[in-house]
């Protein structure tokens, strides 16, 4: 039986479903995406959801609830189906999916093998360029450390200069042991290579390769009497030593898998991976699971496997799991197609393989019971701090949700503002919003206060827009939200123009405001003859300070960006011969300046729509 709101249409598309394979959308009454799935037959699969509720669970229940619209994508094959959904997941990131918490992508070790001297990075995405890459990580902490011993163990480059052998001199990494120097010639282009490739067959779990080898070249410089060579090498190796200790050998056999487990509390999810290479349990990495809370064992899995391999750097041929999926043969179908190689998913019964799936669970279960208790912890700070704020301010009910707004400008250019929002003492990325300021003249000549009035008159002229909003509007329902408190970065100037604009739009009454000086952290309210200083160091005025300093990062990461882009566009626009088209093919296949810049003239030669002889020039100009 169809949901009250749900229009005459809404049926008429349910009656046209086809029985092929597919992927089906449903959209909310605000037309935004609330859940993707897949089907072998998609008439079946779309209209059970609006049978008989009785054998749904309480998520699925309110996810029909919430249904208004929907529309669907046939599909040759299941396989296909698979490979679309997971696209349209991480397009449109539904709430009533199972995602991997962070909107952030992940990061990956990237080693720049396609260069002569590859160099080694931190990166967030993978692409095409025959590179070699290693993850992806959850802790981009952690990896600049992994980074940080391997590389007293192999001494990579990571600076952008162009290696030619013939510098007059090194760079300080060269002098701490922490780059082998083929700037200055020290190593030779394929010595260097050497070294490199000894960095990637550790990442891959191939250390007995890698000690012999450096045994061999102590063994060498000894015998040629180069013995601070052979000193080097010994120190690398003793590094190599200690790193390789803290691998646990788990089976003899050598051989390459990662074993997936989990764990549930409190409507909270812990996806525990561990990585064995060459029968050495190389690393591993937790993530979080969101949407997870009422799903099958069997669902979870599934989700989190098609999300995590498909941005896998590398895929071993066995993947041991703590129960069988419902769509194991598709799965591993799709696995097979990224490998290119036989991908088995296994279910161990008993032996070594068991106890490493258990071991994986327990890790889960720790992790997520740290990750609850730090969570506990900055709840009960942040409950305090807004409860302090509330009686610092007099305010009527706690600030539950803070806005704060702040402007950034250079020289009077690039005007823009930020508005941040903090809900219960923590930061709500999702509902952040940039204003690029229009009305202000960039004369150079900077007016912080008619910026200021602009994007506070955008930001709550849309609130009161959006009550009035007819049919048809597809409303940002972020502005609808007004917030329990918001802060102003300036002193009493900056106060009084947010104070006109609520006035003007009738919510001085329903927006309590406060300016927030810079220098002597002073608060500053409407009507109050002096200004508040919250006690230093208290929780309330931690939490001022982190949202006034996340309304400065925002504004300024966002005047930046805009910054550096009309400077990338003008350098490149005075490089005669490169036009939009040539300019935005460059950008697009390299992705930044610097990038174009470290590029060799034959790289840059490849881009569609360049000539040699432009390309030389853009290399001499740049």
């Amino acid at each position: 039986m169809l949901s009250p709101q749900r229009s005459p249409e809404f049926a008429s598309k349910l009656k046209a479903l086809p029985t092929k394979p597919g992927c089906y959308i449903f959209r909310d009454a605000q037309e935004e995406v609330i859940y993707v799935g897949k089907a072998v037959n998609l008439r079946h699969r779309v209209r059970s959801y609006f049978q008989s509720a009785r054998n749904h669970s309480a998520k699925t229940r309110r996810l029909v609830a919430d249904i208004a619209d929907l529309e669907w994508m046939v599909t040759d094959t299941e396989l296909e189906a698979l490979i679309l959904e997971n696209e349209l997941i991480k397009r449109y990131r539904p709430r009533y999916n199972i995602r991997l918490k962070d909107d952030k992508q992940y990061p990956y070790i990237k080693v720049h093998w396609q260069d002569d001297f590859p160099k080694v990075t931190i990166v967030r995405r993978m692409l095409p360029d025959g590179a070699r890459y290693y993850g992806p990580f959850t802790s981009a902490h952690a990896v600049r450390q992994t980074l940080e011993a391997l590389r007293k163990v192999f001494p990579y480059l990571d600076c952008n200069r162009e290696i030619t052998g013939r510098d007059t001199r090194a760079c300080l990494y060269y002098d701490i042991k922490r780059c082998a120097g083929p700037c200055i010639g020290a190593v030779s282009k394929e010595e260097y290579r050497a070294i490199v490739d000894g960095l990637c067959q550790f990442l891959e779990g191939k250390t007995e390769g890698v000690m012999a080898e450096l045994h061999r070249r102590m063994n060498q410089a000894a015998e040629r009497l180069q013995f601070e060579r052979a000193a080097m090498y010994r120190d690398q190796i003793r590094a190599a030593e200690r790193i390789v200790e803290r691998q646990k050998v788990v089976s003899g056999r050598q051989e390459d898998e990662d074993v997936i487990a989990f764990a549930q509390d409190k409507g909270q999810t812990c996806v525990q991976v561990f990585f064995i290479r060459r029968g050495r349990l190389i690393g591993r990495e937790t993530f979080m699971l969101e949407g997870a809370s009422e799903e099958e064992n069997q669902e979870l899995l599934t989700s989190f496997i098609q999300q995590f391999y498909d941005e896998a750097a590398y895929l071993p041929p066995n993947i041991l799991l703590p129960v069988a999926l419902d769509e194991t043969a598709i799965i591993e179908t799709w696995l097979r197609g990224k490998r290119g190689a036989k991908v088995t998913l296994k279910v161990p019964k008993r032996g070594s393989k068991k106890a490493l799936v258990a071991m994986a669970a327990e890790n889960a279960r720790s992790a997520l019971a740290a990750m609850q208790t730090a969570w506990e912890a900055d709840a009960h700070r942040h409950t305090e701090a807004v409860a302090n704020l509330q009686a610092a301010l007099d305010l009527t009910k706690p600030p539950t949700r803070i806005e704060c707004f702040d402007i950034s400008t250079l020289q009077g250019t690039n005007t823009v503002g930020s508005m941040v929002v903090f809900v219960q003492g923590a930061p709500r990325k999702g509902d952040y919003r940039r204003f690029k300021v229009r009305t202000v003249t960039q004369t150079g000549q900077p007016d912080d206060f008619a910026a200021m009035r602009e994007v506070l008159q955008r930001r709550f002229q849309r609130a009161v827009e959006e009550e009035l909003a007819g049919p048809g509007r597809r409303p940002d329902p972020v502005w609808k939200i007004l917030p329990d408190l918001l802060i102003v970065d300036g002193g009493k100037g900056q106060l009084g123009v947010a104070v006109e604009v609520l006035k003007e739009l009738g919510l001085y009454e329903v927006v309590p405001v406060a300016g927030l000086a810079k220098r002597e952290e002073l608060l500053f309210l409407p009507e109050g003859p002096e200004p508040i200083r919250l006690p230093k160091d208290s929780p309330e005025m931690y939490l001022v300070q982190r949202v006034r300093d996340e309304a400065h990062r925002f504004a300024v990461t966002y005047q930046r960006n805009l910054r550096n882009k009309a400077m990338t566009r003008s350098r490149l626009e005075d490089i005669p011969g490169i036009g939009m088209k040539r300019r935005r093919a460059l950008l697009k296949h390299f992705g930044s300046i610097d990038a174009i810049r470290n590029a060799s003239v034959d790289e840059i030669a490849a881009v569609p729509g360049m000539t040699r002889a432009v390309a030389q020039r853009v290399k001499e100009l740049l």
